[in-house]
């Protein structure tokens, strides 16, 4: 069995973290890593994410999230936020970016940005917003894989409101929506979910080859 298969097996949606434990700084970084190399649609990442460090705030999160004690005990709490609606300079900054990292001229993307466009600045508004907050997933998913290499527990979680999360931190002001919480840290010798057998369908109820 590969260490990646053994760490996939390791890792459980945590219920109770070991408050007095603290994810290293360095792992932190390696967190943020894998969460930027993410892949996306278009790779245009409409999203932030947030790390909340502050206990203070934290603590109005936890009533939020209907009181979970994984929001105020874990290390870190980590926040994903789409972006509601992505306008044309959004585009235009993402093209700039991608000319600038590939060593081309804007001119050279620029069949590319107005496709983009296109595609993306006339869908509904509720459905680009429900098109960027799928892109969050695919993040999440780095995320866990990368803190299960290292050893971190992470339990992602859709147990929250949303629009408290948004007026506590701020959201819409900036054109976000908490779409995603992530508690990472170490599990509690009393969490007794981690001596559970994992379950999950059988790979012939799972996979089909057609």
């Amino acid at each position: 069995m590969s260490t990646f298969i053994e760490n996939q097996n390791w890792r459980y949606a945590t219920k109770k973290f070991d408050a007095t434990k603290k994810v290293d700084e360095r792992d932190i970084e390696t967190l943020k890593e894998a969460i930027q190399l993410s892949a996306s649609s278009y790779g245009l990442q409409p999203y932030k994410v947030f790390f909340i460090e502050n206990p203070e705030v934290r603590a109005q999160l936890q009533p939020a999230a209907w009181g979970q004690t994984q929001i105020v005990d874990a290390s870190h709490l980590i926040v994903f936020a789409s972006i509601n609606k992505l306008d044309e300079a959004y585009i235009d900054a993402f093209i700039q970016n991608t000319a600038s990292t590939r060593n081309l001229q804007v001119s050279d993307l620029e069949g590319y940005a107005t496709f983009m466009k296109g595609a993306i600045l006339n869908l509904p508004e509720e459905k680009m917003a429900t098109w960027t907050a799928k892109q969050t997933y695919i993040a999440l998913g780095n995320l866990l894989a990368a803190a299960a290499e290292l050893k971190i527990d992470a339990t992602p979680m859709e147990g929250f409101e949303p629009e408290k999360f948004n007026d506590i931190l701020g959201f819409n002001e900036k054109g976000l929506n908490a779409t995603l919480v992530v508690p990472i840290g170490y599990r509690h010798e009393e969490d007794a979910l981690q001596h559970a057998a994992k379950v999950r369908k059988s790979a012939a109820e799972l996979f089909e080859i057609i």
